[in-house]
C-alpha cells in the first residue's frame, strides 16, 4: 500500500513541454534552469521585490513580468535595473516569465542568463497566462498515491473498504451494487489530493471490473447498467475489516474516533471485526449513514455519553439507579 504523496515539484521544463494548457511559452535564456523546481500552484508577481524589498518573495512560485513591471524597469537606469535584479536573483528564483510578448529589458535578459534562469516571454496578456498557468501547475502538483482496497459511493458517501486480502471486501461491495449503491473501484484505488480533499478512482485497464474468488472477474458496468458504477469519488470514510479476536478490545460507544492519513489528508477511520453472522453489508450502509448524521452535527455516541453523564451527575454511580453500561462509561472516564 502506498498513500505518500509524490509529484510535489514540478521542473521547469514542463511548463514549455505543456500543451493542453496552451501557455505559448518561448525559452529566451537560461536552458540550464529548466531543472529547477516549482513546488507552488500559485503565481507571484515581484512588485515590491523590484524596489529592493525581497521579504516577502516565494522563490518556489513562478514570477510573472507584466506590463507594469517592465514599465517599472524602464523608469530606471541600466545600472538600477542591473542593482535591483541582481537582489532579486539572488533568491534563487525557479523562473521568469514575461507576459504581452513585451520587449525585454536588457538588464533583465543578461540577468538571467549571467545566473542561468530560464526566462520566458508568452504572447498571452497577465491575467490569462496566470489563469492558465495555475491551473496547469495544480494538476501537476497534485499529491497521488494508491492503495489496495475498494471504493464504493454508499448514500453519496465515498466508502473505502480496506482490509487484508480474502477478508471479503469485494463480496460486500458486491452485495452492496445489489442494494443499488454504486461501484468506485476494486482492488487497486488510486488516490488524488485536490483543494483538501481524496478522491479516489479505479485502474484505467480495470475500472468497472471486479474480482470475486469462484466466479472470476466481472463486468459490474454490464451486470447492473451504468447506475452502478462511476469513474472517481471523494472518500469520506474509511472502514477497516479485521479479523474478530475473542480477546481484542473493540470501540463499543462509537467515541474512540481514528483517522487514517491518505496522501496528506486524514479520513475517518472505522475498524470493524468480521466474523460469521455479521451482515457486513448492513454495518457499512448505517455507518456511511452515521457518517451523514455527522456531518448535520448530530453525534450519536457522544449525544448518549452526555445523556449518560447527566444521569450519573443526577444519581448515586454505584447505585442501582445507574446501568451497567453507565457504571463502566463512568468507570473509564475516571480511568483516563
Amino acid at each position: 500500500m502506498s498513500t505518500t504523496p509524490t509529484s510535489l515539484q514540478v521542473p521547469v521544463s514542463r511548463l514549455l513541454a505543456d500543451e493542453q494548457y496552451d501557455l505559448k511559452l518561448e525559452l529566451l535564456e537560461g536552458p540550464e534552469g529548466l531543472t529547477h523546481a516549482i513546488s507552488s500552484s500559485r503565481i507571484q508577481k515581484p512588485g515590491l521585490a523590484l524596489t529592493g524589498f525581497t521579504e516577502h518573495l516565494h522563490a518556489e512560485r513562478v514570477q510573472v513580468f507584466g506590463n507594469t513591471e517592465i514599465s517599472y524597469l524602464r523608469t530606471m537606469t541600466e545600472e538600477q535595473q542591473t542593482a535591483v535584479l541582481s537582489k532579486l536573483f539572488d533568491s534563487k528564483l525557479a523562473c521568469v516569465v514575461v507576459t504581452k510578448g513585451l520587449d525585454i529589458p536588457a538588464p533583465l535578459q543578461e540577468g538571467c542568463r549571467r545566473t542561468k534562469l530560464s526566462l520566458m516571454r508568452t504572447p498571452l496578456v497577465s491575467s490569462a497566462f496566470i489563469s492558465q498557468v495555475q491551473a496547469f501547475l495544480e494538476e501537476a502538483l497534485t499529491a497521488t498515491g494508491s492503495l489496495h482496497g475498494v471504493l464504493i459511493d454508499v448514500f453519496g458517501v465515498g466508502v473505502l473498504l480496506l482490509g487484508k486480502s480474502g477478508i471479503g471486501k469485494s463480496e460486500i461491495a458486491l452485495d452492496l451494487i445489489m442494494r443499488g449503491h454504486r461501484l468506485v473501484a476494486d482492488d487497486i484505488v488510486n488516490l488524488t489530493r485536490k483543494a483538501g480533499d481524496v478522491y479516489g478512482h479505479g485502474n484505467d485497464l480495470i475500472q468497472h471490473h471486479m474480482e470475486i474468488r469462484g466466479l472470476g472477474i466481472l463486468n459490474i458496468k454490464d451486470l447492473f447498467g451504468v447506475a452502478s458504477v462511476r469513474d472517481r469519488k471523494k472518500i469520506e470514510l474509511i472502514i477497516e475489516l479485521v479479523e474478530w479476536a475473542p480477546l481484542a478490545e473493540y470501540d463499543r460507544l462509537g467515541l474512540d474516533e481514528k483517522v487514517m492519513p491518505l496522501v496528506g489528508v486524514e479520513a475517518p477511520l472505522s475498524v470493524v471485526p468480521v466474523r460469521p453472522g455479521r451482515n457486513m453489508t448492513t454495518i457499512v450502509e448505517v455507518a456511511a449513514r452515521n457518517h451523514l448524521l455527522k456531518l448535520r452535527g448530530h453525534h450519536s455516541a457522544q449525544e448518549f455519553a452526555e445523556k449518560l453523564t447527566q444521569a450519573i451527575s443526577r444519581t448515586d454511580p454505584r447505585g442501582p439507579q445507574v446501568s451497567s453500561v453507565a457504571r463502566r462509561h463512568h468507570d473509564e472516564e475516571e480511568v483516563e
